[in-house]
């Protein structure tokens, strides 16, 4: 056997397990009870309390918040919540007290309301919770 064939695995079958296995995102917080207080009583959503964190129920999905005590907040959007309409949902934020992040790099450019319009792909505003951690609404 040569050094290149014992250095290649084998190709197994492609695994059917993951198909059908529940499954469920999640990233940390910094301050659970900020954060609790943040996603439901600011965008409304039902939230459970678990011995590890909070759940947040979305739609049909689940959301794990987990507690990281020296949580860095993701430079990229954790969340996005599908919306009917984008003026509406960027209304709502803005009278419920959330700042919309605005954005004017090169290909990457929003509105004075924090929307981005850009000819390819879905209308989208950006806001972050209180633990910096970046969320979106969109339009498709």
């Amino acid at each position: 056997m040569s050094a290149k064939t014992a250095a290649t695995p084998t190709r197994r079958k492609v695994s059917n397990l993951f198909k059908t296995a529940k499954s469920f995102s999640s990233f940390s917080v910094n301050d659970l009870q900020r954060a609790k207080q943040f996603y439901s009583e600011t965008l409304g959503l039902d939230v459970s309390e678990t011995p590890e964190g909070l759940e947040l129920h979305t739609g049909n999905n689940t959301v794990f918040l987990y507690p990281k005590p020296n949580h860095t907040a993701a430079s990229f959007t954790v969340l996005n919540f599908k919306v009917n309409d984008i003026e509406e949902a960027v209304d709502e934020l803005t009278a419920l007290g959330v700042t919309m992040e605005h954005y004017n790099l090169p290909d990457l450019k929003t509105d004075e309301r924090g929307i981005c319009r850009g000819p390819d792909g879905p209308q989208i505003a950006w806001f972050k919770d209180p633990a910096g951690n970046i969320l979106s609404v969109l339009e498709e």
